[in-house]
This record gives structure tokens, sequence and C-alpha cells, in this order.
């Protein structure tokens, strides 16, 4: 079941609006979404909703999961919080598996050393730069960008939608044609990519 059950981090102020794109279509693809917290204790998002985990980051190990999904929250700028998701991310991309990380998640990568050598996105250059990173060679100025080996996504806040195309591609829930329609109906609300995707 690993190759189907992809894993969403959550913690308290986690930008809510990040995956839905992300999480709902991989759930109405076949896959199971769960969550991981640092602890069993609920969490409760930016937009206030309380989530319970699944399970917690010290259960969670590489070959259990397809992806590991990290979304933006206040505490990747304001405190050390989050590292340990950071940590953990290393060691999914040390063992092959991917990972995906939007906002201000991919600050907490960028602090990680995770960023100094893979192609990688986020909101601005200056906004990984003020992390003291060592990658801004790698920097693209695109919506969303997988790295070299397709393993490392990344998409800056304003980009949900490219975000989840990326995750789609990777995983193979929407390829060639149906993949570039979604993206058409979701980001530019192209309604003739509705029937291409439902073909």
């Amino acid at each position: 079941m690993a190759d189907r059950t992809v894993h969403l981090a959550v913690y308290d102020t986690f930008a809510d609006w990040e995956t839905g794109h992300t999480t709902a279509h991989l759930a109405r693809n076949g896959h199971t979404v769960n969550t991981v917290a640092a602890t069993d204790a609920p969490v409760t998002t930016m937009g206030g909703v309380r989530i319970q985990p699944d399970l917690t980051l010290d259960d969670l190990n590489p070959e259990d999961s397809a992806l590991l999904v990290l979304t933006g929250a206040s505490l990747w700028d304001t405190s050390d919080d989050l590292a340990p998701f950071a940590r953990k991310a290393r060691a999914f991309l040390d063992a092959g598996v991917p990972v995906a990380a939007i906002c201000g998640a991919t600050a907490g990568l960028a602090r990680e050393g995770v960023l100094d050598d893979r192609t990688h996105t986020s909101a601005v250059p200056f906004y990984l730069a003020a992390t003291g990173y060592k990658g801004g060679d790698h920097y693209r100025d695109e919506d969303a960008v997988t790295d070299e080996e397709g393993l490392l996504i990344t998409a800056g806040p304003t980009e949900p939608v490219a975000f989840a195309r990326e995750v789609f591609a990777r995983l193979g829930v929407y390829e060639g044609e149906k993949l570039d329609a979604w993206y058409r109906l979701f980001h530019d609300s192209d309604a003739s990519a509705f029937e291409v995707l439902e073909s």
C-alpha cells in the first residue's frame, strides 16, 4: 500500500488552501491521504480547522509512503518548531521517496540544506536567500518545479493548482492530455477541458 499512501504533514498554522486540490484529487483517484504531526495531539490550521493526526512524525517511515507533502505555516518563519518535518523530508529524499513542499515549507527545506543542490522554486528568491541557504543558483522563477531526479516538488504560496499538477504528474494520477486538461480546468477555468478530463 505504500505506493498508494500519501502523507500530509499537519501542524498549527497549517495553510489550509495550499493542498486542497492535491489531497482531494489524490483521494478521488485511489490514494489514501494520512495526516502526520509532531505528536498525536490535534492541530489547528490557519483557517481554524482542527485536525486529529493519523500518526506521529516518529512513526513515519519513507518506505511506507508514496509522497510526503509539506504546506506553508506561520511557524516555518517564526520558530524552529517545524524543523523536524524538514529533517523527515531529508530522510524521504535520501530514501528515494518524493517530497512536495509549498510556501513556507520551502524555507524550512532551505534551512535544512535540502535545496542547496536541487532545482526548486518558492515565493521569491530573496525569501529563501534570507535563510542563508546555498542553493540560490538552483532557484527557478516558475509556478512549480520538479527537480531533475523527480524527487522534490516545490511551489510558491499562490500556486496550489500548479503544485497539484506536479504531484499528479509524479504519482501518475493524471498524465499527458488529461493532466493538461486538469490544469486548464482548475487554473484557467477552461470549460472545454472538462470533456477531455472526463473522457
